[in-house]
Formats: structure tokens, sequence, C-alpha cells
């Protein structure tokens, strides 16, 4: 409790020394920040970036109350994890820079609205399900998310490429090497095809359904992945989640239901944080600028 008073005490004497340009340097670090999460936030990697942030306040609080063992450890938990993150996430970050090369500054400052890619990987995987419905070829496309399907990867064809529509549609026809198996789309890259998956062995399902559908089932039932299915007898298009399958799916529903589930949109609001401040200092002001 005494080091968080003194660190309280420190900053309060820090007060009177700030200067304009330290105010600016300040804001620039937390827009950059801010654009780098915005990056992120519909990847997986944002989910790990969440929990390395929760590591850091902890090692910062353990610190403060002197747990030097925990605090320690912690340590070399953060030299150690920074590393190995590094170099997981070096596809990750080798695109990220690639995209603020060809921006300009004022769409790195997040003034101008930008397309998740998240929305694409949606637009894409429906525009293709659409044709492959209405050729009767069949596709089974998981779609990655908490639970880290490694295994089936391995099981498959590593491709690791752009999400499209005329990709998904070349691997899945009927005479393609690749077409039995299924693809598995994480953080919105194709990485694999041509991938294995579990074949449920709930009895209670209808006995007309194929392997795909089978499969798509069976993946959903032990693990969180959203798995689109395209019927090779009928072009029927199903969505599997949770152990249960959505059936007969219009192109247009096809694409809330993966909205809703991979992508979950916020309430809508300006993501230019001077836009942003400005309005909710509007609102405080003016109850009824809200409304």
């Amino acid at each position: 409790m005494d080091a968080i008073i003194e660190f309280i005490r420190d900053i309060g004497a820090m007060l009177p020394t700030i200067k304009f340009m330290d105010i600016v340097d300040i804001l620039l670090v937390a827009l950059l920040f801010y654009a780098g999460f915005n990056m992120i936030r519909t990847t997986a990697a944002a989910r790990i970036a969440k929990s390395v942030l929760m590591i850091v306040m902890l090692y910062i609080l353990t610190g403060m109350l002197n747990m030097y063992l925990l605090n320690y450890l912690l340590e070399a938990v953060l030299e150690i994890g920074l590393l190995a993150l590094l170099i997981m996430f070096q596809p990750e970050l080798r695109r990220m820079l690639e995209k603020i090369g060809s921006k300009s500054l004022k769409e790195i400052m997040l003034i101008k609205e930008e397309q998740r890619e998240i929305d694409q990987v949606i637009h894409e995987t429906v525009k293709a399900c659409k044709t492959l419905s209405e050729e009767k070829t069949g596709a089974l496309i998981v779609f990655e998310r908490i639970d880290i399907l490694a295994e089936h990867q391995k099981s498959g064809t590593v491709v690791d490429a752009r999400v499209s529509s005329e990709l998904l549609r070349n691997i899945f026809f009927n005479k393609a090497a690749l077409h039995d198996g299924a693809v598995l789309i994480r953080q919105e890259r194709l990485a694999a095809a041509g991938c294995v998956l579990p074949l449920t062995q709930n009895r209670d399902i209808n006995s007309d359904l194929g392997t795909r559908h089978r499969a798509a089932i069976g993946i959903s039932e032990v693990s969180d992945a959203v798995v689109v299915v395209v019927s090779e007898e009928t072009g029927t298009i199903s969505v599997a989640v949770g152990g249960m399958l959505k059936r007969y799916l219009a192109p247009q529903t096809l694409e809330k239901l993966l909205s809703n589930e991979l992508a979950p949109k916020e309430e809508s609001k300006p993501r230019n944080i001077f836009k942003r401040v400005w309005n909710n200092t509007k609102e405080k002001d003016d109850p009824d600028a809200k409304a």
C-alpha cells in the first residue's frame, strides 16, 4: 500500500514539470497503441494480446507489493514470452507492416473507415459457397476460433494464402487433389486444405447426412469452430456450431450467421479517437444529444 501511495505522490510531483511536447509525445504513443489494437482486435492475436497485457499488469502489481518470487517468475515469462511471440506472429507482423506501408497517414490515424479483414473473408466464403451450391460441388470450410486445431491442420496440406472465392472453388473442384478434405481458416488466412476431421458419434442425427456433414458436426462438438458445409448431392448450405447443424441456408442467411459468430459488430461509433472524445464530451454536456 505504501508503494502505491508513493507512486501517486511521484506522479503528483511530476505534473508541474510536464511540457507541451510531453503531452504531444504521450498522445502520439496512445494513438499508435490504439491503431495497433484496431489492427488485431478481430483476430486470435487479440486474445493473446489481452493475456500479455494481464501478465504485464500482474508483473507491475507484484513489484509494487514486493512479491519478489512471483515478480521474478513473471519477469522471466515476459522475457522469454515476448521473444516467442515475435517468432510465432512473424507472418502477422509482416502483413501489419505491409498494411501500414500501403496506407496514407490519414488512414493510419483511423480518420478513414476501413473494412475489417474478417468481413472480407466472410464475403468471399459466402460468394464461393453460393457458386458451389449452384454447381452442387461439395465443400467443408472450418473457421478456427479460440480452440487451436493444429492437429487437424497437420493432417492436411499447408496453404497459408489469402481467402478468396476463386481459391476456395479451385480447392473443392471435384477433380482437385484436396477436394475431399476440409479447408481450415485461421486468423483471416486459409491455413490448410485437405484436412481430416473427426466424425460425430451422435446416433440421433439424421441418417441422410453424409461424411462431410458428420465431420462438420464432429469437429464442432470437440471445439468452438464454426463449420460451413455444402452438400454434393443437393447443393444445400449448412453450418455446424457447438454440435448443432443449421441446414438449408440461403447465402444471405449464411453471411449473417457467419458475421454474428465470427465478427459481431460493435455499436456503431466513430473510429477516429478525436471524434469519439468530442462526442462523449457533447453527450455529457447535453444528455439529449445521444438520443
